[in-house]
């Protein structure tokens, strides 16, 4: 992850609260939006774990007062991101089309999305594990599907010992040691940190 990661979360606060008052922060979405649209078709998930600001948020708020429960399997599975996806931009794109054009009320729009979703990241987060709204985040499946396999993580077999402290530290709670593709990587970097046989790397 980036040095300034950690420190993201606080944006989040920022949009979700402070936006109720001053709806223009609604478009700082826009800029996420866009940003997540661009990394993913180079590093697929590259932007959750380094520039998401509801991301930062899970981890380093959430992950204070999380009970770090496995995360259900069936939330990664399409057959509830992609009609989340649809439910959840046919409801914003109703709302926007709803505001006549009015810049605060856009903003609006955005800030309201944005408190919905932290809501449920921070319930999620809270009771079962912090990166479990991450899992079926309809933004996360789309940088999936764009570039689900570009910059994949690698495990030199040769080197790993099988000690899974890769796994371990894995937010998303993949299997690191498998060396297979993983469109849900966020690319964070953690598994290779936490490498003692400094088997793990990302392929450019």
């Amino acid at each position: 992850m980036l040095k300034i990661t950690p420190h993201l979360g606080i944006l989040v606060i920022i949009v979700s609260i402070a936006g109720l008052w001053f709806p223009l922060l609604g478009y700082f979405l826009m800029l996420v939006f866009a940003t997540l649209l661009v990394t993913s078709y180079f590093r697929g998930r590259w932007f959750c774990g380094n520039l998401c600001p509801r991301g930062s948020f899970n981890d380093f708020w959430v992950g204070k007062i999380t009970r770090n429960k496995k995360i259900p399997a069936i939330l990664r599975s399409y057959w509830i991101r992609i009609p989340l996806f649809l439910l959840m931009m046919g409801f914003m794109g109703y709302r926007l089309l709803s505001t006549q054009g009015l810049i605060n009320q856009i903003g609006m729009v955005f800030v309201i999305m944005c408190l919905v979703t932290t809501t449920i990241a921070l319930v999620t987060g809270a009771s079962i594990s912090p990166r479990t709204w991450c899992t079926f985040c309809p933004m996360g499946t789309v940088q999936n599907i764009i570039g689900g396999s570009k910059y994949q993580l690698k495990v030199d077999d040769s080197k790993c010992i099988t000690c899974k402290k890769c796994d371990k530290v894995c937010p998303m709670q993949l299997e690191v040691h498998n060396n297979s593709k993983k469109p849900d990587c966020i690319k964070c970097g953690r598994c290779i940190t936490a490498c003692p046989t400094k088997a793990l790397a990302f392929e450019a």
